[in-house]
């Protein structure tokens, strides 16, 4: 089950004299969208970091990074952080929930959506990690930076990711002499109406307070069939940030305190009316017609439709220049409660609708010690802490006759009107419970705690070559429980978990594992860079949400009841992933300055995959199979003309997994040589911008494009559940004044193009469906004014 700022005067070539640890953590791009003219989405210049207190452009940096600006994600309306895939090459997998398991970088994905496990997509915000499903996902509102590397990460931020990272930094709280600000309202169909902005305020020499908000409503664009409901996939998501900056000679203090209330639709889903599995459904339970078309649904919703968060955030980033030595804190805390609901069978019946109500916090520091030195070795060195509780309740609710005739056919091959009926076959009397719903509710919870130490050394043999190396030790340790009550009801525990406890099951264990890191970098006299790496990636063992592990015998947890905390059975228990990563690439400044340009190529070896394997009952989570990848990004930002600038870039990927027959349903080696079927072979975005002086302003448009290959079939490759590739076109038309307001129309999916954020192939009485019906094409007008 299962998705700025021009306001801003820019700034000189070099970034202003950045503290190493945002050098070194944060602003190290190998790809720059970089906003800065008034008028323009996309812009070419000199953008400097200080690493080591050196400065160095960033086509001089040897990583995977694609960076976009506060100004460019204003520019194309990104309000999500999700969205931030559709810009980068090797990225897949946004959904419109709160959900972070189909984000695909690489081809890397969380497989498990159980709190039991870590993200293989890390969200950072400030250098705060943002968490996992239902408090990861926040809106992007007056923003000072987005990056999004690829690839495992072990040595910029305080937690480890085995497929990469997203990070963005919001705007912070300028001293100056002068109160600046902004506001910015978009008005589109469906009852769409957004408003953001912010005001800076100074308060003296060392001192000054930012408070920035953002709120955004609109109704559901996809209508639902099913007798007395509403259209789905609607939102209505208000946030308020309050940040402050001191700074002195040496010192440097950011704070943020920051407040999300997230209201909006689940998942939505439609069964998939072919194939074999289809076929079994309607022969156990009668013909089912969805009424409908392509991007309706017809859902039951028996549960409600909810993907609702209250999120408070808190962070104070501390550094100490010491001369020689720059010294970093990074502190922050995190509180979330989130309440989710969805029709997870997609279909009028009643077969499975899932709820989810969760309550976390998290808290995180990190201390960072970097050279300060003008010689030929750079270093930095650090050591981060992590403490987490989560409690999170899962309901499952199924209609008891649907289920009596799904299975009873399933072991007789007769058709039965329901329990009653299957039961009097049998020769036992049924009870139906007060509603004829078979309700099954679990409860998992986690305390979670973690440690990692890490050094980074890089040395220049010349002035034009270096060598680099990292080693991180990481050790985690978690605490797990679940309880799972039996069922008020006649069909019994033998369902979603297939078992019942008596009061929580629980366990523990630790995982460590030492890293390593090694890149060589050669510098061109034309200023060109090529790159090589290694980097030994990880993940953290954990717990399955959702079954237990076998007993010491090797039987099952499914078909029994009442289970006690020493019967033999703990929860299920999964090993580390890990994986091997390789890559060479290119970068260089073209064409005097005009064109920035990057290409790499990776591959990697990844082990010991922690997926969902078919038991028979709840998911249960293994360790299974290897996968071998290769690929090829790149991206280039150029100024055509002008009055013309375009940012264009692809990836493509090729992969292969084996030893992976516990993943398919049917057992066998169906699925062996199976790529990841997640993340289609090719992706890539373009976005052509133009500008032109116009009275006392200038006229602006922007055209995007975003493309994606098939993809999706499952592991079994089913014919029935490819998603067809797509393209996606956004035009947008607009002025800006030179008397600083602006205002712009624009058409979202102008071709009104639809595909669907995902699927799954499911099997049983759960039948294949898609999820995530694109958002149709909407025309809006945007007004912005600044003030100082």
């Amino acid at each position: 089950m299962t998705n700025d700022q021009r306001r801003r005067k820019p700034e000189a070539p070099a970034i202003q004299k950045t503290k190493l640890s945002l050098a070194v953590a944060s602003a190290v791009f190998a790809s720059a969208v970089i906003g800065s003219a008034n008028a323009q989405v996309l812009t070419i210049e000199e953008v400097s970091v200080t690493a080591t207190k050196r400065e160095e452009s960033v086509q001089d940096v040897p990583l995977a990074i694609t960076a976009l600006s506060g100004d460019f994600t204003q520019k194309v309306n990104i309000n999500d952080v999700k969205d931030l895939v559709a810009f980068t090459p090797g990225v897949t997998g946004n959904s419109q929930d709160s959900f972070i398991d189909a984000i695909s970088l690489r081809g890397i994905r969380t497989q498990d959506f159980g709190i039991g496990g870590d993200p293989s997509a890390a969200f950072f915000k400030n250098d705060l990690y943002e968490g996992r499903n239902g408090s990861a996902v926040t809106s992007v509102y007056d923003m000072e930076r987005s990056e999004i590397l690829r690839g495992p990460q072990g040595f910029l931020f305080g937690r480890n990711s085995i497929g990469g990272a997203f990070s963005v930094h919001t705007r912070k709280a300028e001293i100056g002499d002068d109160t600046t600000g902004y506001i910015e309202t978009d008005v589109a169909q469906r009852g769409h109406f957004a408003v953001e902005g912010a005001v800076n305020l100074p308060v003296n020499d060392n001192f000054a307070m930012r408070l920035a908000a953002y709120s955004s409503q609109e109704d559901g664009f996809v209508k639902n069939y099913y007798p007395g409901s509403g259209d789905l996939i609607e939102h209505n998501k208000k946030a308020v940030r309050w940040s402050t900056t001191y700074e002195s000679d040496q010192l440097t203090v950011n704070t943020t305190a920051e407040f999300e209330d997230r209201k909006q639709s689940g998942s939505v889903y439609r069964a998939i009316e072919e194939g074999e599995i289809w076929e079994n459904f309607e022969a156990a339970v009668g013909d089912v017609n969805l009424r409908g078309g392509r991007g309706d649904v017809d859902s039951d919703q028996t549960l409600g439709d909810n993907d609702n968060a209250k999120v408070a955030t808190f962070g104070i980033h501390v550094e100490y220049d010491f001369g020689e030595l720059v010294l970093t804190s990074n502190t922050g805390y995190k509180d979330h409660d989130y309440f989710y609901t969805e029709d997870y069978d997609g279909t009028p019946l009643n077969v499975l609708d899932y709820q989810q109500e969760q309550t976390g916090d998290y808290f995180q520091q990190e201390f960072r010690l970097a050279s300060n030195s003008d010689g030929p070795l750079a270093w930095y060195t650090g050591v981060s802490y992590y403490k987490e509780e989560i409690d999170t309740e899962y309901t499952f609710a199924s209609s008891e006759d649907i289920m009596c005739q799904y299975y009873g056919h399933y072991y007789t091959g007769m058709n039965f009107s329901g329990c009653a009926d299957l039961y009097t076959y049998y020769g036992s009397p049924f009870s139906p419970s007060a509603d004829g719903r078979l309700i099954e509710t679990g409860r998992a919870k986690g305390s979670y705690s973690g440690w990692a130490t890490y050094v980074d050394l890089d040395y220049a043999i010349t002035d034009a070559l270096s060598l680099g190396v990292g080693v991180r030790y990481t050790k985690d340790h978690k605490d797990f429980a679940i309880g799972v009550p039996t069922p008020e009801s006649d069909l019994g525990a033998y369902w979603a978990y297939g078992f019942s406890t008596a009061g929580f099951l629980s366990d523990s264990d630790s995982w460590g594992k030492l890293t390593s890191r090694a890149i060589a970098k050669y510098q061109f006299d034309d200023g060109g860079l090529l790159f090589a790496s290694f980097t030994e990636g990880y993940k953290s063992g954990g717990f399955g949400t959702f079954n237990l592990s076998n007993d010491a015998n090797g039987n099952p947890a499914v078909g029994n009841v009442d289970i006690a905390q020493g019967d033999g059975f703990a929860p299920n228990k999964f090993a580390p992933e890990l994986i091997d990563s390789w890559e060479i690439g290119y970068k260089n400044s073209l064409f005097d300055g005009r064109a920035n340009f990057d290409v790499s190529a990776f591959t990697y070896e990844y082990t010991d995959l922690q997926v969902v394997v078919p038991d028979g009952g709840g998911a249960i989570i293994k360790n299974v199979g290897n996968v071998n990848a290769h690929g090829v990004e790149s991206s280039i930002t150029a100024m055509i003309s002008d009055n013309f600038n375009v940012l264009f870039n692809f990836g493509w990927m090729d992969s292969e997994a084996t030893g992976i027959q516990g993943i398919c349903a049917s057992g066998d080696d169906a699925c062996e040589g199976s790529p990841l079927f997640w993340a289609p072979e090719w992706s890539g975005a373009m976005v052509l911008d133009a500008h032109f002086p116009l009275g006392a302003g200038m006229l602006t448009s922007s055209l995007e494009v975003f493309w994606e290959g098939e993809r999706g079939g499952g592991w079994e490759g089913l014919d029935t559940t490819v998603i067809d590739p797509y393209q996606d076109l956004t035009l947008r038309v607009g002025y800006e004044s030179d008397s600083n307001w602006r205002v712009d129309a624009y058409a979202e999916n102008l071709t009104n193009e639809f595909t669907w954020d995902g699927l799954n192939n499911n099997g049983g009485v759960l039948t294949s469906h898609f999820f995530g019906p694109k958002r149709p094409r909407t025309l809006g007008l945007r007004f912005g004014m600044d003030f100082d």
